[in-house]
């Protein structure tokens, strides 16, 4: 079992991407007894100086881009055994066929299958197609176009244009003046350049929502634990939305009926139809579901990667041999049996972003108590956008850092995390106090 790193044999595993997610990801990786190296590349300081005891090493790599063919290139000079994509921005431009032209195992679906985060339209008529419960909609590809629907319909109303914009476009107008402004945002002012080629109108669900995350072979999948995201900046769910400001699971508000019902409503009908239309999805689906008042689970969006900063908090309730079940998809048959969940326990990450987030931001501010907080029992401190300057940790973008702990109850988690969180400090320090609370019992 020697090598030359004095640890294991076995894989090595190459993580892409640079957030708390990948952070997270490379951790669960590196504590997988198959797993010998996990190198991530661009990975941030987090990964740098990452030292757990019990995982094999991790290896932060220099790349110029999250390019196919760059990454391609890295996958091919580093001999991986598995790659594991972050983002979702590389999928949706064809990552994971490039690499699995070039004969490297990949976690991740094809540019096909991305298909239900490249495009909302694809998604919303794809839904249609197979049945899939999601709000009456209407598309647009024309300001004049969009006018005309809208001044029909009135509001509120939901305006999303079609491609990737980094979670910006999406607007709840409540008024007809704001959908209109939405409209010629996307339309007209190419706020979002190709993204805005089109955009959806669409009805506004009332209710609660539930993140679902499923690994998946593309047949057969596994659900994990609901987790719940915060995404408003401010206390009690106030001010702009943002990447996401803290997340819990599991989710005590959607029972297991309802998770039943949104697998057998939502989930399967998705995996099926995708197969059927001959883009079989391979990876992690994350689905956005909303609970009407009603009990209906409604599909609001697909995503075809990790939530973040949901993966922080679902990575810490999974035991085993996460890198087999990641691997075991990519190549089309799934083993379910390879990692477990831990019963009764939670997980709650709480976000430290910085001063000006999530519009400008201030960086390159030294990061203060990381040591202190990441010794607390049952704590990890998950690095988001950090940078290292002359042996100091700094602030390097908007998310900072995801405070991440777990325990047997939520309670625990959340008292945990936040006493971590009072550890560290850094100028401008932003964080929401409330992550978890409407649900602690």
């Amino acid at each position: 079992m020697s090598s030359s790193h004095g640890h294991r044999s076995g894989r090595r595993v190459l993580v892409f991407g640079s957030g708390a997610r990948e952070h997270a990801l490379a951790r669960a990786l590196a504590r997988s007894p198959s797993v010998h190296e996990v190198l991530v590349a661009p990975g941030n300081a987090g990964v740098a100086t990452e030292r757990a005891t019990g995982f094999a090493p991790l290896r932060r790599v220099a790349i110029t881009s999250l390019e196919p063919a760059e990454m391609v290139r890295l996958a091919r000079a580093e001999g991986v055994d598995l790659v594991v994509v972050g983002p979702e921005a590389p999928l949706c431009e064809g990552a994971a066929d490039a690499l699995a032209t070039a004969g490297v195992l990949t976690f991740g679906p094809s540019r096909e299958a991305a298909r239900l985060e490249a495009s909302k339209v694809f998604l919303k008529e794809f839904a249609s197609r197979h049945g899939i419960p999601t709000a009456a909609y209407r598309v647009a590809r024309s300001y004049d176009e969009a006018e005309a629907i809208l001044r029909a319909r009135g509001a509120p109303v939901v305006i999303k244009a079609d491609g990737l914009c980094a979670g910006k476009g999406v607007v709840v107008a409540a008024t007809l003046d704001e959908a209109l402004a939405a409209a010629r945002a996307a339309l007209v002012e190419r706020r979002f350049g190709a993204a805005g080629d089109a955009v959806i109108i669409e009805d506004v669900l009332p209710g609660e929502e539930a993140s679902l995350h499923v690994i998946t072979d593309g047949e057969a999948f596994c659900v994990l634990p609901v987790a719940r995201d915060h995404k408003r900046i401010f206390d009690g769910d106030r001010g702009p939305n943002t990447g996401g400001m803290g997340a819990f699971a599991p989710s005590h508000r959607i029972a297991p009926d309802l998770v039943a019902r949104i697998e057998a409503e939502i989930l399967r009908p998705t995996l099926d139809g995708m197969r059927a239309e001959g883009r079989p999805f391979r990876g992690v689906l994350f689905a956005g579901v909303m609970i009407s008042p009603a009990g209906d689970p409604m599909l609001l969006e697909h995503n075809v990667r990790f939530g973040d900063p949901e993966c922080e908090v679902l990575m810490e309730l999974l035991d085993g041999d996460v890198a087999e079940l990641l691997a075991s998809a990519a190549s089309g048959a799934l083993r379910k049996e390879v990692a477990r969940l831990v019963e009764g326990r939670h997980a709650l990450t709480v976000v430290l972003a910085a001063r000006g987030y999530p519009g400008a931001v201030k960086t390159g501010d030294a990061i203060e108590g990381l040591e202190a907080a990441a010794a607390l029992e049952g704590v990890v401190v998950h690095h988001a956008s950090t940078a290292e300057q002359d042996g100091v940790i700094v602030t390097a973008g908007g998310r900072v850092l995801a405070v991440t702990a777990s325990g047997s109850s939520l309670d625990e988690a959340r008292e945990r995390a936040y006493h971590a969180a009072g550890l560290i400090a850094f100028d401008g320090r932003q964080l929401r106090h409330d992550i978890g609370v409407d649900q602690v019992t």
